[in-house]
């Protein structure tokens, strides 16, 4: 359970965050520190159990015959990057505190931060393939509100569409990868494809799995090819681009590789496409650092070159490699969020990060500018930090691989050495030198602890770099161990392992980068843009600009050739695609139409559906004369099809029919005021008829057909065999397994609650969608209030304009009748609402009926009476309905069952006796306030038009009679 609060109160905090007031911005830091030292709590209780090889799980079952379950588990490897982020979230959090404007929106900036927070728990502790790639793309959606947080700037919403575009892609990719691991394995728990190694590894499918997870883990963690993304990520605030950089999102690929290395590595396959992309990940991105003259963008192109040796160990395949890369993980963390601080206080106090204006900071900032060299100097891996440990181990696995003839590798780590020194050394030079004077703020020491978070890295640097077996020694044991498990090998985290080749790899990568940085400086002008070679102008950010151009093209002319601002084209498409799939799909199978044997016709069914066609025929002939006909001939044929429903015995289904015909009519007519007029001028009458009549012929056959598919398919199923279908399994187990006897209420609220959530939630959208796009026609107060000699609307001998006769017509009805009408209603609604867990009714019918009161008020007594006497409030209504729909699942699962699951409670009162209640009431009670309130606010919309419609002509006329005056 503890493992699952890790996972929420991120989430949590992330809604409270988001609700804070924007000019206190102690408060949000307080929460997120909470959070984040309650996280640590938790983190720090499982070690014990973590230090002795022991792995945590939780697991609650949702879809377990699919599979797929809410599955966390935390093995060595799962601890160690839960601490990292949830650590350096800490610290990134304090220095946020002074680095942040005030006049910045900080509660969305630390709402978006434990978002993301969460979604790199997620990661880490997934025990489930298709749970990880769901929190994997919520890493994307999270960095691409931070990346974007500034979004007035046009940097910062190109860099994050890049990110999000690049990133969401390789997830795609993953998650086809995911679902072909675990096809292959026969699960999607983790463990179990843990242990499958020789399974997946032997399979046809290995190597199509080995390149879809591949482009997943290379596009997040910014590997070549995919490596251009990054650098425009800089467009984001500091705090998230040290965060960003040092433990979560570019991390979540290198820890994907970690966790599947069992399983994946081994193979040619792998060391090729891993191995490959990894060596020329580093060596592009140490090359292009050199060149850079921001700060950031330096940093940047540094983080894609360390993630490259990472990724180049990962792919050696050896268990040495794997220490050194989980080892280098862990130091990378620490110097590269120490130095993106550290820049950051840089531009926050001198107003710049251009290293062309930058120079002699140290004798201003003396204290940060300290910071910053050791922290540097651990990138470059100098002697006694701890980048040089991991370096030094890098250098001997690639080494290794060299003496197979590979000599490629060493040469590769060798020269990305000599480039990481390099630039480094171009990072520390904006320190020294002659004191800059044109910068745009005089620099000065930050805050004290907003320097804090930086001191803390650059010591644990120093430690980790002195005294490495005894700081980090445990940590990097267990972490490895739950990785390599039986293949664990000896190393070691001695300072010094006497003279060697890797040593002697570490001096020379060392003297060659001072060296390459003096030649640079001295024959080549660093400064100047141009001077750029030209590798920097392949870095893939033109393959991207120009696939998406391309995208954009072929989208345009798809749209051209497909879409059309007529809504009939678009219909008549659909219809055709629709009726197209079927009859491929009836002739691949012929045998079906064997049941198509004649029958003896029940002559007062075929009269009743002889009227129903007649109906539709007379509809579609009426449509184009006049259309207030037309809608009454279709609701004469949704009657026949209720009393179908009725015929065949599905009373449930005659009375929500009937029901949704009654309310969808009426929409419907208050909509036909908005469809264009029918009138033509003279010169187009016949050119536009035999265009009409032309559109009206094709419409007809495509209706035709469609509806002989539709009538075929009922027909077929009808003709099954009683019990064959699933009808019976759920005749079988309604009363039984969901409490109730009526099986279609018990379907909707039970068997298929999930569907029913996510089909109330869709028509909630919708209606908010219907209200949006109405809401900039809806009238202000001032033309919706009656004229003076209106107002008495309780006078029918009032006089009235031709406006006010419509939507006042209540008047001819005397106002007892009216009030008694809506509460007839009401007890009609409650008695189909109470009755439907066992007899025709339910919640959607329910709210269908009291839906039907409401409109009756405003047909009757007009929008303006309605609203001033009924406090409607449907948002309230669409709200509270999914709230209780959602609780009544979350009930379930605090009671340790499956999310929806339904229970009967049994007890008895004084009058009543027992009773009967089941949870899916609750359910069906979301159910009713959903569809009361999607169709109030749609009613609410149109009646608005409806107002807006009536006093427009009547301002006209006034408006000709005061210019006739």
């Amino acid at each position: 359970m503890l493992l699952l609060t890790l996972i929420l109160i991120p989430f949590i905090g992330c809604v409270i965050a988001a609700f804070l007031p924007v000019n206190a911005r102690n408060r949000e830091v307080w929460l997120a520190v909470a959070i984040a030292l309650i996280g640590l709590i938790i983190i720090g209780w499982q070690f014990p159990q973590i230090n002795s090889g022991e792995v945590l799980r939780y697991q609650l079952d949702w879809m377990p015959e699919y599979g797929l379950n809410l599955v966390l588990r935390m093995d060595g490897l799962a601890w160690l990057f839960s601490m990292l982020i949830i650590g350096i979230f800490l610290l990134v959090v304090l220095y946020a505190r002074y680095y942040m404007s005030p006049e910045d929106p900080v509660p969305r900036f630390f709402s978006f931060l434990l978002a993301f927070m969460g979604s790199m728990l997620g990661v880490v502790l997934s025990g489930n393939l298709v749970q990880l790639v769901l929190f994997w793309e919520l890493t994307s959606l999270s960095s691409f509100l931070l990346i974007g947080y500034w979004h007035h700037r046009a940097d910062a919403r190109r860099g994050a569409r890049m990110a999000f575009t690049v990133t969401a892609t390789g997830g795609l990719c993953l998650l086809a990868g995911m679902l072909m691991m675990g096809h292959i394995v026969g699960s999607y728990d983790l463990d179990v494809v843990l242990a499958s190694g020789e399974t997946l590894r032997e399979h046809a499918w290995y190597v199509p799995t080995l390149i879809l997870v591949a482009l997943g883990a290379l596009t997040k963690s910014a590997q070549f090819p995919f490596h251009f993304w990054l650098p425009h990520a800089m467009a984001a605030p500091t705090p998230v681009s040290a965060y960003l950089h040092s433990a979560t999102m570019v991390k979540a690929g290198i820890f994907l590789l970690m966790r599947l290395w069992p399983v994946l590595s081994g193979t040619p396959e792998w060391t090729w496409i891993i191995g490959g992309a990894g060596v020329c990940t580093l060596l592009i991105g140490s090359f292009i650092a050199i060149f850079q003259h921001d700060l950031k963008g330096l940093l940047a192109y540094s983080t894609i070159s360390h993630l490259g040796l990472i990724t180049a160990l990962l792919g050696i395949g050896t268990p040495l490699a794997m220490v050194a890369a989980i080892f280098h993980t862990m130091n990378h963390a620490t110097f590269k969020a120490s130095l993106f601080m550290a820049v950051g206080i840089i531009d926050h106090e001198s107003g710049t990060r251009d290293m062309r204006k930058l120079s002699g900071l140290y004798r201003m900032i003396p204290h940060t500018a300290t910071l910053a060299v050791v922290a540097s100097a651990a990138m470059a891996g100098v002697p006694f930090l701890n980048g040089f440990l991991s370096k030094e181990m890098f250098f001997a696995e690639a080494l290794l691989v060299g003496s197979n003839s590979n000599w490629w590798m060493a040469l590769a780590a060798v020269t990305m050495g000599v480039f990481s020194v390099a630039y480094s050394l171009r990072f520390i030079n904006v320190f020294f030198g002659k004191r800059a004077t044109d910068l745009p703020k005089t620099p000065h020491e930050p805050p004290r602890w907003m320097r804090f978070p930086v001191e803390v890295l650059v010591v644990f640097c120093l430690i980790v770099g002195i005294i490495p077996g005894l700081s980090i020694g445990p940590l990097l044991h267990n972490s490895v161990q739950s990785v390599l498990g039986d293949q664990m090998p000896y190393y070691s985290l001695a300072l010094w392992h006497g003279f060697n080749v890797p040593l002697l790899m570490s001096f020379v990568a060392l003297g060659g980068g001072v060296l390459l940085y003096t030649v640079l400086r001295k024959r080549f002008d660093l400064l100047h843009r141009d001077q750029v070679p030209l590798l920097y102008r392949f870095n893939g950010k033109q393959a991207y600009e120009s696939t998406m151009l391309e995208l954009r093209s072929a989208a345009s002319r798809l749209e051209k050739l497909l879409g059309t601002r007529r809504l009939q084209p678009q219909l008549v498409l659909l219809v055709f695609v629709c009726l197209a799939a079927g009859v491929a799909a009836a002739a691949t199978a012929p045998r079906v139409w064997m049941a198509l044997e004649p029958s003896t016709p029940h002559i007062p069914f075929a009269v009743l559906w002889l009227i129903g066609c007649a109906c539709a025929i007379a509809a579609a002939w009426q449509a184009k004369y006049h259309r207030l006909a037309a809608l009454a001939l279709v609701g004469g044929a949704g009657l026949v099809v209720c009393l179908t429903f009725l015929w065949l015995s599905a009373p449930d289904l005659a009375l929500t029919q009937l029901m949704v015909e009654t309310v969808t009519t009426v929409l419907i007519l208050l909509g036909l005021r908005w469809l264009p007029p029918r009138l033509l001028s003279i010169e187009q009458d016949k050119a536009e008829a035999v265009l009409t009549r032309t559109r009206r012929t094709r419409d007809f056959i495509l209706a035709v057909a469609a509806g002989l598919g539709m009538a075929a398919i009922s027909y077929l199923v009808l003709m099954l065999p009683a019990g064959s279908g699933i009808g019976g399994f759920f005749l079988e187990r309604a009363l039984s397994e969901g409490g109730g006897s009526n099986v279609v209420n018990v379907l909707l609220v039970d068997f298929r609650g999930f569907d029913t959530m996510g089909e109330i939630a869709v028509l909630g959208i919708v209606a908010l969608t219907v209200y949006g796009l109405l809401r900039r026609f809806r009238p202000s107060p001032e033309s919706m209030a009656l004229p003076p000699q209106q107002t008495n609307l309780t006078d029918p001998a009032a006089p009235q304009t031709p406006a006010e006769q419509t939507t006042t017509g209540y008047m001819m009805i005397p106002g007892v009748y009216l009030r008694l009408l809506l509460p007839i209603f009401l007890v009609c609604a409650v008695y189909f609402f109470m009755r439907g867990h066992n007899l025709p009714g339910g919640g959607f019918v329910a709210g269908l009926v009291f839906s039907v009161g409401i409109i009756i008020q405003y047909m009757l007594a007009g929008t303006l009476w309605v609203e001033s006497r009924l406090h409607l409030q449907p948002h309230r209504w669409l709200a509270l309905g999914l709230i209780i729909a959602v609780a009544t699942g979350l009930g379930a699962v605090l009671l340790g069952y499956p999310f929806l699951t339904s229970h009967t409670a049994h007890f008895s009162l004084p009058i009543l006796g027992e009773l009967h209640m089941p949870s899916a009431f609750f359910f069906d009670l979301g159910v009713f306030s959903v569809v009361v309130g999607a169709t109030m606010l749609i009613l609410t919309a149109l009646a608005h038009q409806s107002i807006r419609s009536h006093r427009l002509p009547l301002a006209a006329m006034e408006a000709a009679a005061k210019e006739k005056n």
